[in-house]
């Protein structure tokens, strides 16, 4: 599960961005969050809101460019634990507005828990070339942190639980320690941390070809993904891909007699919906954390909400699967569907520098927080929260301010 995840220096991001799934103290929806035996909660699900170039998809892409950094060399190598299911990448592209930033280093830092272990990775590139890296962890609800390796350029530091005489320290400098130690040795710590870069699941929707990417491999999953269609007023009694044709067909029952359509005659949203249900699905049944580029496109509000509330189920996510997506759709922005640490916002200042910040960040002139019954997509189209540059912006404006 992650915790938190931060960067700095990548694409229309100069200064430091933090996006937290570590839950706030407030009281709605406290059902629907991820708890654990001595362990802070956790959000099920976060939408980012935001103007189009205001940054939404280049935090996606922030997080992307972390995962892929470290996965793809050992994916290349046939030496993954875990199924990829990476559609959206970026390249390590730092903030080109400002001429000290252009030549000054990238970096990331995730925090995430696994069984029993709390995680926390740091990675610094520049130019292709890693800068720094380091790999820290501790019990959850421990005190006591322990350092697994330290890398500033070549000079490596190894902790205590990969110490050995027989660990090469000599690394390519474009290639992350992690990376190397996933591929050539068999640390638990390492295989642990390793298998959950490969679980994050990564999409686009905005990408049209990710349409035509369908990921029926496990058929298991069908009939919870024709229950869920069902569940939504779409009556597919079946589907099946012809190995032959290449071919995706559904199949729709009438008058008690079955008939197949190419998968291309069913309508934007009904093909959505199957490509991206397996997704969420796979997440749901192993507890992993997925992030979608406009997962709302072509989408119908009503099943988006009913994606949400599944993650928001704890009957339904019991293995602490994670959502992250970006929306237009201000129908979804309600206060009985999320809570208001959920919601996020990116837009860019005067200089063009993507900023990020949450509803329940924004405080009024009274310093009071956004209050959990307020109608959240009424106030954000009439500019009180800042997200769009086109509407009144209330930072340091006045709340009742029209």
């Amino acid at each position: 599960m992650i915790c938190q995840f931060s960067f700095r220096n990548f694409m229309s991001y100069k200064n430091e961005a933090v996006f937290d799934f570590q839950a706030a103290a407030i009281p709605e929806l406290s059902d629907s969050v991820i708890t654990g035996d001595k362990m802070s909660d956790l959000l099920p699900a976060c939408v980012i809101y935001g103007p189009n170039g205001g940054g939404k998809s280049n935090l996606l892409k922030a997080f992307a460019c972390l995962v892929c950094t470290v996965v793809k060399p050992v994916a290349d190598l046939g030496k993954t634990r875990e199924a990829l299911i990476l559609q959206l990448g970026a390249d390590c592209i730092p903030f080109l507005l400002d001429d000290n930033s252009r030549d000054e280093s990238t970096m990331f830092r995730v925090y995430f828990r696994t069984d029993g272990s709390e995680y926390r990775y740091s990675l610094a590139i520049n130019k292709d070339e890693i800068v720094s890296e380091s790999l820290s962890w501790r019990n959850i609800g421990g005190k006591k942190t322990g350092v697994v390796f330290i890398r500033n350029f070549s000079d490596i530091d190894l902790g205590a639980s990969i110490n050995k005489t027989s660990v090469n320290k000599q690394v390519n400098p474009k290639m992350p320690y992690l990376s190397f130690l996933a591929i050539n040795y068999d640390f638990p710590v390492i295989a642990e941390v390793i298998s959950w870069f490969e679980s994050c699941i990564i999409q686009s929707y905005a990408n049209t070809h990710v349409d035509s990417r369908i990921f029926f491999t496990d058929e298991s999953n069908k009939k919870s993904i024709i229950r869920a269609l069902n569940d939504l007023d779409i009556d597919i009694a079946d589907y099946r891909f012809s190995d032959d044709k290449k071919q995706m067909y559904t199949v729709r029952t009438v008058n008690e007699k079955s008939y197949e359509l190419p998968f291309e005659y069913e309508s934007d949203g009904t093909r959505k919906l199957l490509t991206a249900l397996p997704i969420i699905l796979i997440a749901l049944r192993y507890g992993r954390f997925v992030v979608i580029d406009e997962l709302d496109a072509k989408l119908h509000p009503k099943l988006l909400r009913y994606i949400i509330k599944l993650f928001h189920n704890p009957e339904i996510n019991k293995n602490g699967a994670q959502l992250l997506y970006t929306s237009h759709d201000l129908t979804t922005m309600k206060n009985d569907l999320f809570r208001r640490d959920e919601i996020w916002f990116a837009c860019e200042n005067d200089s063009h520098e993507s900023e990020i910040y949450s509803l329940y960040d924004i405080r009024d002139e009274n310093d009071k927080h956004v209050n959990n019954t307020a109608a959240y997509d009424k106030q954000y189209i009439e500019g009180r929260y800042g997200a769009d540059p086109y509407l009144q912006n209330i930072l340091g404006g006045e709340w009742n301010e029209s």
